[in-house]
């Protein structure tokens, strides 16, 4: 399962990172959809899940640089 994130401005004036996470059973790779994350089994291998993540963070924008100018 891929979930994709668009990047946000927080109430604090942050930004959070447009990102993705990628969730894949760690036992044989498969790409795991929310049934199976509830049934806590992979349907590909039958193995009890534990999951490998991946994440994948866009950079959307570049802080003001700080510091004393010549």
């Amino acid at each position: 399962m891929k979930l994709q994130n668009l990047s946000r401005t927080l109430p604090d004036g942050l930004i959070e990172p447009a990102h993705a996470i990628e969730v894949l059973c760690a036992a044989c790779g498969y790409d795991l959809d929310q049934s199976e994350l509830d049934a806590d089994t992979c349907s590909d291998c039958g193995q009890a899940l534990n999951l490998q993540r991946s994440v994948a963070i866009e950079i959307t924008t570049v802080p003001a640089a700080a510091g004393a100018t010549m």
